[in-house]
């Protein structure tokens, strides 16, 4: 892993982002993006200071949903980390595998609205594409002239993790350059509703209370926009070209799927934890800290818990989820841990789990929490869980 792109609700930028972290700031706020008075949830992470005339050429404006700017952009600052200039690079040589939830939801509640308030002549004619899942995908590769391998995973929050897993496979059969991770953005209206429905978001008015991931006080999540683009390399040809640094490497990847209801089958998380240690040949003592699901909901949170004790034993490896800084970032949230991850494994410090005083303690676990906690680390895992069953777990080793 040779560049990182993160566009985040703590921290535009690799370093803003970094900072915000390792300072416990939040970027959790009431939603200013549309009016959420008429809703029981009202609070939300939003991308601080993004102008997107300063980033994004004026032909693409027409175009592309607040979603896809940050993707672009995202992907521009992470090319710009890795020293990649793509024409001294086959166009066939560099892929793109990004993740998604819903697709550009924003773009597409617009020209909806036009089409039922003045006609279908008011009807952006980007609209046949703008929307859609593969966006971020196509957009990135048109821009870069990206002509390998490319795909768009839609696993929903698990979706960063497995697109890196899927990026990882392009790699081994011989694709220099995969620009991997996932951006997502879905609050306005259209985006919001759904994940209503789905009862599991918080409806805490209080942002510092809102979401409260393994405490006792945990009422559901709040959900965020943005997520990071990250550029995944075959080590050699990182070597011959003369890669700017590594962050990382990807040293094991599994995804599993959750039994259907009431079948009386276990969960799959912690087998897709096993599976990913299991493909890098490691064991759970040989993990240094754990990059949480975090999902917010006393269920959910009580399944990964007893995951992980399972797993590690009670309290035996340090957990944070500093995703309380962010909210949960769909199809961006995973993207984001796992650069999360790859930056505390380089500078051997673990990001603070924000606003949970102590995690419950029924879940008998090592929550980092409030403060950062220096660390020798150089094995990190990160979980992620989508909507629907899905479960992703990626072994991240410290660069040698």
């Amino acid at each position: 892993m040779t560049g990182l792109g993160i566009a985040a609700p703590n921290g535009l930028g690799t370093d803003d982002f970094w900072k915000a972290t390792l300072a416990g700031s939040s970027g959790l706020a009431r939603v200013t993006r549309f009016d959420p008075e008429q809703y029981p949830s009202t609070v939300a992470g939003e991308v601080p200071g993004y102008v997107a005339e300063e980033h994004i050429p004026s032909r693409l404006m027409p175009q592309t949903d607040h979603m896809t700017r940050l993707a672009l952009t995202a992907a521009d600052w992470a090319i710009a980390d890795a020293g990649i200039v793509p024409g001294d690079l086959p166009e066939y040589g560099m892929g793109v595998v990004t993740s998604a939830s819903g697709g550009a939801v924003e773009f597409g509640q617009r020209e909806l609205q036009n089409l039922w308030s003045q006609g279908k002549e008011y009807v952006s004619a980007y609209q046949s594409f703008a929307w859609f899942y593969a966006v971020n995908t196509g957009q990135i590769s048109i821009r870069h002239k990206m002509r390998g391998p490319s795909g768009v995973l839609l696993t929903e929050q698990a979706g960063g993790i497995d697109c890196v897993g899927h990026a990882r496979r392009h790699v081994r059969k011989g694709v220099p350059v995969v620009v991997s991770g996932g951006v997502d953005a879905a609050l306005c209206p259209w985006g919001w509703v759904p994940q209503i429905a789905s009862g599991l978001m918080s409806t805490e008015s209080d942002s510092e209370r809102a979401y409260l991931p393994f405490s006792a006080e945990a009422s559901g999540y709040v959900p965020g926009e943005g997520g990071a683009i990250l550029i995944v390399e075959d080590e050699e040809s990182a070597r011959r070209r003369g890669a700017a640094q590594v962050y990382g490497e990807v040293a094991g990847y599994a995804a599993t799927l959750d039994p259907a209801p009431g079948s009386g089958r276990p969960p799959g998380l912690r087998r897709a934890a096993e599976n990913a240690l299991a493909d890098a040949g490691l064991s759970p003592a040989d993990v240094d800290v754990v990059f949480a699901d975090a999902a917010g909901t006393p269920e959910l949170d009580r399944i990964e818990a007893r995951a992980l004790e399972d797993l590690f034993g009670p309290r035996g490896v340090p957990v944070t989820a500093p995703k309380t800084m962010t909210g949960r970032l769909l199809a961006g949230g995973a993207a984001l841990d796992v650069a999360t991850a790859l930056l505390a494994l380089r500078d051997g410090v673990i990001p603070p789990t924000v606003g949970v005083g102590e995690a419950d303690p029924g879940h008998r676990l090592d929550l980092v929490t409030e403060s950062p906690r220096e660390a020798d680390l150089r094995t990190a895992l990160v979980l992620a869980r989508g909507h629907g069953g899905f479960n992703a777990a990626l072994v991240l080793r410290r660069a040698r």
